[in-house]
Formats: C-alpha cells, structure tokens, sequence
C-alpha cells in the first residue's frame, strides 16, 4: 500500500507539473491559461490530447514540435518529473497530515518560481503570495491563531532581514543584486521556517548558487542568474530535514 501511494503522489506530482509549467510560461507575460488552449508557441500547433502527457509526449517526439521540429525546452519535463519525485517524498517524509500540504506548496513553488524565473528572469506576486496565504492559513486551522500570529510575524522580520541585506548589496557594489522577488520569496520562508532557519537558508542557497555562478562566468563570461530558485532549493532542504533552532544550537554548542 506504502509504495501505491507513492506512485499515486509521484503520478499527482506529474500531472500537476505540467500545469504549472503552463502557468509559469504565461502568467508572467500576462496571457490566459485558458485560451488559447496548449499549442507550440513556433508555429501555433495546436497540441493533441496525446501530445500534452507529461514526459512521454516529450519522450516520443524527441524533444520537438511534431509539426515544424522546434526543440522544446528540456526545462518542462525535468520540472515534471522533479516535482513528482518532491510530491512523493513529501509524502514517504510527512505521510497524511498538515505537513504534507505545506510539503505539497513548497513542491509546487519550486516548479512555478524555478520555470519562470529561469526563463523571464522574473516572479510574479501571485506565485508568492498564494502560497504564503495558503500555509497561515494551514497553520491556523491545524496549530491554532498562536502559531499562525508567530508565523506571520516571522515572515515579515524575513522580509526585513532580506530587504536590509538586498540595500546594503546595492550600497557596497554599486548595482542590484537580489531582486524585489528573492526579497517577497522570504515571506514564504518565514512563515515556513523560523527566522534563524530562513538565515540559513540565505547561506545554504548561495553556496548552491555559488558554483553555478562561476561555471556561467567561465562559460559565458556573466554570471547573472536567477536566485529565486536557489532561495525555494533552500526552502525545501530545511524543510524536509525538519530543522529546529535549538537542535542547531544544540548542535554548535556540542550539547
């Protein structure tokens, strides 16, 4: 039964990818993510039923518009695939509870931020925001107004911390350097995690983003990158390890 659940979460996580690879190809550039309906944005194809099954339809035509050969982006099915591997962790992690849903959410946000970040160089609010809202008001229905208030007050001291830290890399290099986006994203940890948690999670994402950076600079001679996905990487791997401050202060002091 373990492991049928597990297929049912990682097929879930398939399904759901794709769909949110849809909203994160156009709600940034303003479009309906209804009409017009799932077509090639080369040539217009209109997609077939059995063009649009998550992975397969991208194994089967190789890669390529079946009507003009346009490579499509690699991007779309390894986000599939990479939330229905989250969606069934979160379960095998968390199994039937509050956990799993904020698990869910966090799965979720990669792929939307990751997809459209990567590709616009932007988040929208809505891909913030709605998460956020949807995890206080988890944590009001399952933990009470307590930790709801304490959560909502963790995400905006998140906010601050990240908005002070985006200022002074501005004022020492002359340049932005974080984005108003990687700034709001910090709302989300906060409400997630615990204010220290959401440090770590700053530190964790640059050394992620750190190599990443150097083999672009090498590559390509720049090294500007999208630090959003970085930042809900960091997000995730705290999450999932179920990290506490006292367990990591614990932990330095050698207790």
């Amino acid at each position: 039964m373990e492991i049928l659940y597990l297929i049912m979460f990682f097929i879930l996580g398939l399904v759901f990818g794709s769909f949110f690879n849809v909203l994160a190809s156009r709600i940034p550039r303003n479009e309906s993510i209804i009409f017009p309906a799932s077509h090639c944005e080369k040539c217009g194809h209109k997609l077939k039923w059995y063009e649009l099954i998550p992975v397969v339809s991208y194994i089967i035509q190789k890669g390529k518009c079946r009507n003009c050969k346009t490579k499509l982006s690699l991007l779309y099915p390894f986000s599939e695939v990479a939330l229905g591997l989250m969606y069934a962790v979160s379960y095998y992690s968390f199994g039937f509870n509050y956990e799993l849903l904020i698990a869910i959410i966090l799965s979720s946000v990669m792929v939307l931020v990751t997809v459209s970040d990567l590709t616009y160089m932007m988040i929208p609010d809505r891909f913030i925001f709605i998460p956020v809202i949807l995890v206080l008001l988890i944590k009001l229905i399952f933990m009470g107004v307590k930790v709801f208030l304490l959560s909502l007050f963790s995400g905006f001291i998140c906010f601050v911390i990240m908005y002070l830290i985006m200022k002074f890399g501005e004022f020492i290099f002359k340049k932005e350097c974080l984005g108003g986006a990687d700034v709001k994203l910090m709302i989300l940890s906060g409400v997630v995690l615990e204010p220290f948690l959401s440090l770590l999670v700053i530190i964790l994402a640059s050394f992620i983003a750190l190599p990443v950076s150097l083999l672009l600079l090498f590559r390509h001679k720049e090294n500007i990158i999208p630090f959003g996905p970085f930042l809900v990487i960091g997000i995730l791997i705290i999450f999932f390890l179920k990290l506490d401050t006292m367990s990591i202060v614990n932990f330095l002091l050698g207790r």
